[in-house]
Parts: structure tokens; sequence; C-alpha cells
């Protein structure tokens, strides 16, 4: 039976090792030079320990003192500056570590970060633990990570440790020629045909919308977050593994507050889809708190791999599905030589992502997250807003009603037109990007350009994060005007379109950019705007009920005395790897009377 090493026992015995034996072969050294009497005077036992002891720490003291200072002298030679650091008041910045930490438990997303970045310099280097990372939500730097210097930044292998017990080594964890390998494996999904798959879409939606009149019928508030990720999971499991995990057939949660709770039944298959997302939650909550924590995140993991016990439910039912496909690979392939000079860009009618995937000898699963928590983080903060802001919801009704009548089922073209539509779904997605946070690693020194003419340019050196905030950028008020935190759809249509969007492109990336943007965009955007067509059709209205969130949905009191959109959100805005509404989104809609049209 093979034993199983946590990663904090791993990486104590890592450390012990790697200083250890330094440390050890330095009071050898010196205890044998005093037996030898090649000194004039006998070594005292205690300077060899003490020595033995303070060697590596008072080496490495050293090396981050010469860092400092060959760094600095690099980016003078360069004729640039090392960005601002941040300085706490404790050794390696661990206060500051503290502080954000906090913040992200009990604060509003990016709390802490703005007060660094948010201002007229928007880069600062956090060097937590004497380790640099060059924070920026400068459009021009992360459009040189993204795009124009793309080749110079790579997740890296500390990002990709944290990230594989669950991530592996797929399409959004790898570098370099692996990541073009599965970037290939996935790209032939995404063609016009296959992400306009309305039918699919359909089915799915009908079931939505009868789950939500069945409950509004029976008087209670439905968790739209908690069913548009069960619509996702079933959409996108169906169109990526060929397989509907039928989440949405399993009972919804009543609200904490419900007086009565009908004794519903749930079939085996729908508890173990329900297993499958909490467990798939958990995990992705356990490898975004390890980013959070840096390089000493296995200390926080000593007991215990945080991810194993989730993966494991989420490897029960996965596997089988990918063993279902390497069987069904093996009764199909009748003519071996045929499969082998198979183009791996060629994708057969009929055949799943799963399918493509195990012909071409891969298992990258990953790619789940992005067909499930994409689209279901959208539309819950499309709802939430439809709620907040009841004008744009009677606004978009009309152009769905105008567009495509109140019957009708939309196709490709009615959705293309649809310009009010697909303002509201950009709008969302700037204040509420799907991936607030994300990092790369510079391969190369490298120089980026100050956000202020001013100043010299900023030097990047080799090897060090470069983490980004899209979510911080999308909210800037130099970038997007003194309304930067209102939501305002007509943004993307009026004045202020060419005035800020046209001008500078990379100011609004909800989907990344570069060779690494979102192969799934347009499938989003489809999927998206699918449903939301449906739901304008058969809900005249939806209200928040904020009596059914439970006391975690809810925004705490101290936000109210903040600045920002933080003081009126009505919900709790929180991340892992994607955005989501802490406690749900619990809403009450209001049904469009039945048209014989």
């Amino acid at each position: 039976m093979a034993i199983s090493v946590t990663p904090g026992v791993a990486f104590i015995v890592h450390h012990v090792l790697k200083l250890g034996l330094p440390s050890a072969l330095f009071g050898i050294s010196l205890q044998s030079l005093s037996n030898r009497s090649l000194l004039n005077c006998t070594i005292p036992t205690w300077t060899v320990v003490s020595g033995s002891v303070l060697f590596v720490p008072t080496l490495s003291f050293l090396y981050i003192v010469y860092k400092r200072f060959d760094d600095k002298l690099r980016a003078a030679r360069s004729g640039a500056r090392l960005p601002n650091t941040i300085e706490g008041k404790y050794i390696g910045n661990v206060d500051v570590l503290a502080t954000m930490r906090r913040l992200w438990d009990t604060g509003y997303t990016a709390d802490g970060l703005m007060d660094y970045v948010g201002g007229s310099e928007p880069v600062i280097n956090m060097r937590i633990l004497w380790s640099d990372m060059f924070m920026t939500v400068w459009p021009d730097h992360i459009k040189l990570i993204l795009a124009t210097d793309f080749q110079n930044y790579e997740k890296g292998s500390r990002f990709q440790g944290s990230m594989a017990s669950v991530l592996g080594y797929g399409v959004f964890n790898s570098d370099g020629d692996m990541w073009k390998f599965h970037r290939s494996m996935t790209r032939p999904f995404f063609t016009r045909d296959r992400i306009s798959d309305f039918d699919l879409f359909d089915r799915h939606t009908t079931t939505v919308f009868a789950i939500i009149k069945e409950r509004m019928r029976n008087g209670y508030a439905i968790d739209f977050q908690d069913l548009m990720s069960r619509f996702t999971l079933d959409s996108a499991s169906e169109f990526l593994f060929g397989h509907n995990l039928h989440s949405l057939s399993a009972s919804i949660p009543y609200p904490h507050n419900a007086s009565y709770i009908p004794p519903e039944s749930i079939t085996p298959q729908a508890a173990r889809a329900n297993k499958f997302a909490a467990a798939f939650l958990e995990a992705q909550e356990a490898i975004s708190s390890r980013e959070r924590y840096g390089w000493i995140w296995p200390l926080m993991e000593i007991w215990e791999d945080k991810t194993k016990k989730p993966m494991e439910i989420v490897r029960a039912y996965l596997d089988p599905i990918i063993q279902d496909a390497m069987e069904k690979k093996k009764a199909t392939s009748t003519d071996t030589a045929m499969e082998e000079k198979k183009d791996a860009a060629h994708v057969e009618e009929g055949e799943s992502l799963i399918d493509h995937l195990v012909s071409q000898s891969s298992g990258d699963l990953n790619i789940m997250i992005a067909g499930r928590d994409t689209t279901a983080s959208t539309l819950t903060f499309i709802i939430y807003f439809l709620a907040m802001y009841p004008a744009v919801h009677i606004r978009l009704r009309d152009e769905v009603l105008a567009k495509v009548g109140p019957t009708r089922r939309p196709n490709y073209d009615d959705i293309r037109e649809m310009k009010y539509l697909r303002a509201v779904i950009n709008e969302t997605l700037r204040l509420f990007p799907v991936v607030p946070f994300n990092t790369r690693q510079s391969i190369h020194a490298t120089i980026w350009p100050s956000p202020d003419p001013t100043k010299k340019p900023i030097y990047v050196p080799a090897g060090t994060k470069t983490p980004y905030s899209v979510f911080v950028m999308h909210r800037r008020k130099d970038l997007w005007g003194p309304d930067a935190e209102e939501f305002d759809p007509d943004r993307f249509l009026d004045e202020r379109l060419k005035k800020y969007l046209m001008k500078n492109s990379f100011i609004f990336l909800p989907f990344n950019a570069g060779p690494r943007i979102c192969l799934g965009q347009q499938f989003a955007y489809n999927e998206i705007s699918f449903l939301l067509i449906r739901f304008m059709q058969q809900f005249t209205a939806v209200t928040l009920d904020e009596m059914a969130s439970p006391p975690e949905a809810k925004p705490p009191k101290h936000w109210a005395e903040g600045v920002g959109r933080k003081t009126i959100e009505k919900v709790y805005p929180r991340s892992h790897l994607t955005m989501y509404a802490q406690g749900g989104l619990w809403v009450k809609m209001t049904e469009a009377e039945a048209t014989s049209g």
C-alpha cells in the first residue's frame, strides 16, 4: 500500500534537507579545522553549533540583500526603475499577508489591493516573504503579458505545483509545448456549428424554467446561482463529455426560513451529481487558497492534502465517463492504420470532447471549469443586476419581444443582432469578470512602460511573479470614466464606447486575450444569450428576496461605511478560481401570461 505524504510534510522534509545539509557540512568543516590544529586556536563547540545554525540564514539574508541591490543596478543600467514595494511593519511583510487574508475572508473583492493599485501607480511589488510579486492592473502591462510579449511569460512551476492536484497539467496549467498540445486538442470543438447547438441549450433551459415555475407557484424563493450551476454543469458535461450529469433532476434547495419543505426523492444518479458538484467546488476553493498563501502554502496542509478527499469524489464520478469513452473508442476502431493517421484537428460527427481527447491520448478534463463556471457566474450576476435595476430588465425584455417575439426560439442571427442584450452581458462581465485575478511569471528580464509618462519605465527581473487583476482594471475611473463602478449597459452603446473602450480594447478582458484567449468565449456568449432570451419571454420581473437569503449571503454591515460599489451591494461577491455569490442568489420571479403566438 502506497504511503501518502501530505504537501506540508513533503515541504518540510524538502527544506530540512535543502537547508540542513549545508549547515551540517559547514559545522563539520569547522570541527575538522579545529581537530586538525590548522588554526592557532581551538574552536569552541558552542561556536561550531551556532555557526552551523546561522550559516544558512546568514547566506539567505546576504542573498536577499544582493538580489535587491542587483535588481536595482540592472534596472538603472536599463534606464528603468523597480516598482514601489509594500513596506509592512514586520519581517517578510507577514503583517501584509495576514491583512490580505483577513480582507479575503471578510472584505469585498480586491479590498486592500485597491489601496495599493487603485490610484495613479497601478503596479506594486507585494513582496510577501521576500518573494517579489509585481501586481499590475494597467492595460499596457497586461497586454504585454498576454499578447505582445506572450513568449516571455509562463504559468511557472510554483503555480503549476499548487494547482496540479486538481487541474493536472492540462490546458489551464501547462506551458510551452504541453500547452500547445492541449490547446490543439480542444480547439476543434469550438467551431460555429458546435458552439451554436441550440437544441442542447433548449433542452436544458426548458428544464430550468419548469423548475422555476414550480417553485414560484409554491410561493418560495429560488437560489438562481444553484440553478445555473446545475444548468451549466448538465449542458457543459453533455457538450464536452457526451454525458448529461442530470444535476437538474435533483431536488433544489429551499430557503433557510422555509416553513415547510416537502419530502422529495433524489435519484441515485442525481445524488451523485450533487456530490460531484460540491466536491468540485471544495477542490477549487482549496487550490485558490494555496495561491493566496504564496510559496509557503504547503505549511497550511501539514496534516492533510485539502484537495485529496474532494478529488476522490470528482475522479470517482468522471473516471467511468473516461472509461466508457475508451471502451467506445476500442469498439469503433476497426481500422487501426486509419486511426493512427487521423488528424488531431478533425472531429467526427457526434464525437464529444472526451471521445476526441481519448482518441488523441489526452486526459485534459479541467476544461470543465471553464464550461461550467464561466456561464453560471455570469448568468448569476446578470439576474442580480436585473433585480437591482428593473428598468434594465424592462428594456431588455422589450428588445427580446421586438426581435424574437414571446415564444419563438432564438437563432444565431437573432443573438448577433441584439445589441442591448450583448451590452447587458458585457457590463456584467466588466463589473464581475469570471476570473478576477490571474498570474504569470516572467522568463527573462524585461521592461514595462510606466503608467506615469514623467517616470522611468519599470524593470521586471527574470523569474518574477506578475499577477494581474481585470476586476480592478475594469473599475478604474481613469480607464472607464467617473461612473466606472456603476452598472450601466449603455456604456457599451453610447459615446463612452468610443471614448474609452475603442481607444484601448485591453481595458476590457473578460475572457483573457492573446494566444491563451478563452476558446469557449463565443460558446459562453451563445449559451448566456439563449437562456436570457428564453427567460425574458417567460418572466416579466425578478426581485431579490433578502429574507430568504441565509446569513452568510448577506454583505457585512461595515461595507456600507466604505466607498465604491460595495456600499450598495445586496449579495456577497466572492471568488475561488472564478467569481460567485456567497450563500447564493435568492430571487422570486413573475411569470408572463401565456401567449398563443
